[in-house]
């Protein structure tokens, strides 16, 4: 069970640093990296009261509120109690799939499914717009944005947060970073 107020689960300030990886290692493509390096800090669009959307932590508390049908599960939401723009996101708990892409409408939180693996929340995220930065250092990502997030809860007062990023779009291959 993963309800409750919560904060942290992932990176705000350097999703490289933060996530375990070393310095350099992020699999940029060469325009991705030209564009990180040429933001600055007061382009950052979160300023700008939009989403962080994910991977990103929100630094105010949120919290997983499960609702149910007579079938079971059928959606967490991700609330935001402070910032992210008031904020909630929608994760389908009922064994639907992704709707095929040219049919997807690129949101701040995309198109969330999600199961669970034992004790562990998989969430399988496409379909963002390409509005928000990764990370405060500027990261990009593009409309191909693929994440696969993973909370498990290993005591009472720890969640732990991994995340596969696969883009295309702005690296050269898939890289998962992790999280207290």
């Amino acid at each position: 069970d993963l309800s409750g107020p919560w904060v942290g689960g992932g990176s705000n300030q350097d999703i490289e640093k933060d996530g375990g990886l070393k310095p350099g290692e992020l699999p940029l493509l060469p325009w991705a990296k030209q564009l990180r390096d040429s933001r600055k800090e007061e382009d950052e669009p979160y300023l700008y009261c939009t989403p962080m959307s994910v991977p990103r932590v929100n630094p105010y508390p949120w919290r997983f509120v499960q609702s149910a049908t007579a079938q079971g599960l059928s959606t967490i939401y991700v609330i935001h109690e402070n910032g992210d723009a008031g904020g909630v996101r929608k994760i389908f708990m009922d064994g639907r799939t992704h709707p095929p892409a040219d049919e997807l409408l690129p949101t701040w939180w995309g198109h969330s499914i999600g199961r669970w693996d034992g004790d562990t929340l998989v969430i399988d995220t496409v379909g963002f717009n390409e509005k928000f930065w990764l990370d405060r250092e500027g990261e990009p990502h593009t409309d191909k944005l693929h994440l696969i997030e993973r909370f498990s809860r290993p005591d009472f007062n720890t969640l732990q947060y991994e995340v596969t990023v696969d883009d295309p779009g702005a690296y050269t291959a898939t890289w998962t970073g992790g999280f207290l």
